[in-house]
């Protein structure tokens, strides 16, 4: 279903349409919802219209952000509005609005007191994450910097606990329910919630409550771009984050921060790394320029606006809104910026503030220090600090791996590298697989000539084992068989802007085959990731997600349970087996009284099964990517 033409609706606008509906109004509103494909049409002064039949028109007249911000900005001409299947399935198929769209939240509402707070599952996980975005969306607008101080948020507050409580039960309705029951009315609840945590002032918890039925969303209507294991892990985040709010344990980082707020920085000298397209699925496109610091710190410097892929091409020669400064961002990939009255978010980005002033320095090449340290530190020490400050909320730029490695050849869809010294066989893929991108290309030209020394920098996959996004290479000091760059190039390609061509490297592979790709692929070497049975935990876990409590129970029961019990006890997985085997069962206990009623109809305890057994496993899987670095 289409709804690009209708504008973003709040979520409590939303909520309280499907609030208002009859039981009986209520199960027609999925289908009723899908009806509205290609109905909207564009009004006069702004507004857009949406007909069912000669005599119902709904009107939506999206406010001064350009979303449905108020009740009465929806309004329908049939007789049961504004409690009507109408405006509730229009508002239904409209998109989400994102936090930035939506007024300031004001105080707290008045709580009803919530139930006690559900016990913390046997195995801890981290907040939600902070709002998913396109990075760099804040700096589109020049990255100025929210008034006052970043400063650590306080401890959950009782409103806050509150919140949580609430968030965490309509979450795990929407678990139990899973895609397949999760319609309209479920992710209406979902919404309600997010209001609730936004009005306690709990951006984080509203991010990842929105993100969940945004992938809802996707998942009932097939969308090509959600993947169920980013669902999973959206479920995962949001259940962790709302039930460490409602127990009252959540630490300041839980709370998170609604708009990115800048700090003074003094005095800072930047040196240039490589510059990175940025392409996002909501129209946003652009170019994010990785910087590095005094002390090894990493900053960014991005330039991301609509604008799609066009956008993202063209912004990598773009001008640089930093300060006045006169270079483009293909000139900061490889040279470096002193600036005066700096700006610097949490997450690392530079903001363009009005006392900030910029002036061009040299940069510094791959081979000098202090780059030169980046690709020196041991790689599976290098590979945990990056994975770990990943990890932290909100801890900074996210950190690349450099390292020197020996090309191997095609292996699949990847190209194999073993990394210097008797270091481990690593996976090179894409780091963004858009074909007129120009990163596929140059993987496929580099895996045509093995045996050709390498100095790459890119980012750790936390998700696949011995795997690196290469955003930029270089060649390796010293090495008789390596890259050849013009010299205005400054030792570097970036992989996303820059075309490697035959004479940049050594000598012509004398195996390469069409495009090239070397006749003889090389052979997949062992992936501990893939090769553990984690992967049947994985499945029920999905399975839950994409059918329910239902479709886990039934997955779990007869042959199935030994089948999952048995694999997972030889390789030495017990505690995996046992938080799954605990899931299963609490999935299929439904107890009911002689009337033959459910006597607990809540999903609290099936939802902190799932929630034990999804922490376990993403632990489990980080792990054993960790030790593939080796």
């Amino acid at each position: 279903m289409s709804t690009a033409s209708l504008p973003p609706v709040a979520p409590e606008v939303l909520a309280e349409a499907v609030e208002q509906l009859t039981a009986r109004l209520r199960k027609k509103l999925d289908a009723t919802v899908a009806e509205c494909a290609g109905r909207a049409a564009g009004g006069p002064d702004g507004t857009v219209e949406v007909r069912f039949g000669e005599d119902t028109l709904v009107t939506l007249r999206p406010g001064a952000s350009g979303a449905v911000t108020e009740p009465e900005q929806a309004v329908c001409t049939c007789l049961l509005a504004p409690r009507c299947l109408h405006r509730a399935a229009v508002l239904g198929a409209a998109p989400i609005a994102d936090g930035d769209a939506l007024p300031p939240a004001g105080p707290p509402s008045p709580q009803p007191p919530a139930d006690p707070a559900p016990a913390v599952p046997a195995a801890s996980g981290t907040a939600a994450g902070s709002r998913p975005e396109a990075p760099g969306v804040q700096e589109a607008s020049g990255g100025r910097e929210a008034p006052g101080a970043a400063e650590a948020p306080p401890s959950p507050s009782p409103a806050q606990v509150e919140a949580g409580a609430v968030l965490w039960r309509a979450s795990a309705e929407a678990l139990a329910a899973g895609v397949t029951a999760g319609g309209t009315v479920v992710q209406a609840e979902l919404l309600r919630a997010a209001h609730t945590a936004r009005l306690a002032g709990l951006p984080r918890a509203e991010a990842a409550a929105l993100a969940v039925v945004r992938g809802l969303r996707t998942a009932r209507e097939q969308g090509r771009e959600q993947r169920l294991s980013d669902l999973t892990a959206a479920f995962r985040e949001l259940l962790a984050g709302a039930v460490l709010l409602a127990s009252g344990a959540a630490g300041p980082e839980a709370v998170g921060s609604g708009r990115r707020a800048y700090e003074q920085g003094g005095g800072l000298r930047v040196l240039g790394l490589c510059r990175e397209p940025v392409l996002s699925a909501t129209g946003y496109g652009g170019v994010t320029t990785h910087l590095l610091g005094p002390g090894g710190v990493f900053h960014t410097l991005s330039d991301v606006r609509p604008g799609g892929l066009a956008r993202a091409k063209g912004a990598g020669t773009a001008s640089v809104a930093l300060g006045g400064g006169v270079l483009d961002h293909a000139g900061l990939a490889r040279g470096g910026l002193l600036i005066a009255g700096a700006t610097v978010s949490a997450d690392g980005r530079l903001g363009a503030g009005k006392n900030v002033r910029a002036t061009p320095v040299r940069g510094a090449d791959w081979s000098e220090e202090p780059v030169a340290a980046l690709f020196a530190r041991p790689v599976r020490e290098a590979v945990v600090s990056v994975l770990d400050a990943a990890a932290e909320p909100r801890g900074g730029a996210a950190p690349l791996l450099g390292c020197d490695v020996e090309v191997l050849g095609a292996a699949g869809d990847h190209l194999a590298v073993r990394v210097l010294g008797d270091g481990p066989v690593v996976r090179l893929r894409v780091a963004h697989p858009h074909p007129e991108l120009p990163h596929t290309a140059n993987l496929r030209r580099i895996g045509g000539f093995p045996g050709l020394a390498l100095r790459v920098l890119g980012r750790p996959d936390p998700d696949r084992a011995a795997t690196l996004r290469p955003l930029a290479v270089g060649p390796v000091p010293g090495a008789a068989h390596s890259l050849r760059l013009p010299e205005e190039w400054r030792g570097r390609a970036d992989l996303g802007y820059d075309r490697l061509q035959g004479d940049h490297f050594p000598r012509p592979a004398p195996d390469a085959g069409p495009g090239g790709v070397v006749g003889a692929p090389v052979p997949a070497g062992p992936d501990p990731l893939a090769d553990a049975p984690l992967w049947r935990v994985r499945r029920l876990l999905e399975t839950g997600v994409a059918g329910g409590r239902r479709a886990v129970a039934e997955a779990a029961r007869g042959a199935d349970r030994a089948a999952l019990r048995v694999p997972l006890g030889r390789a030495g997985l017990t505690v995996a087996a046992d938080l799954a085997e605990a899931l299963a069962a609490e999935a299929d206990r439904r107890p009911r009284d002689s009337f033959g009623r459910l006597k607990d109809a809540s999903s609290d305890a099936y939802a902190r099964a799932w929630l034990a057994s999804a922490v376990h496993l993403h632990a489990a899987e980080r792990s054993l990517v960790t030790a593939s670095w080796s």
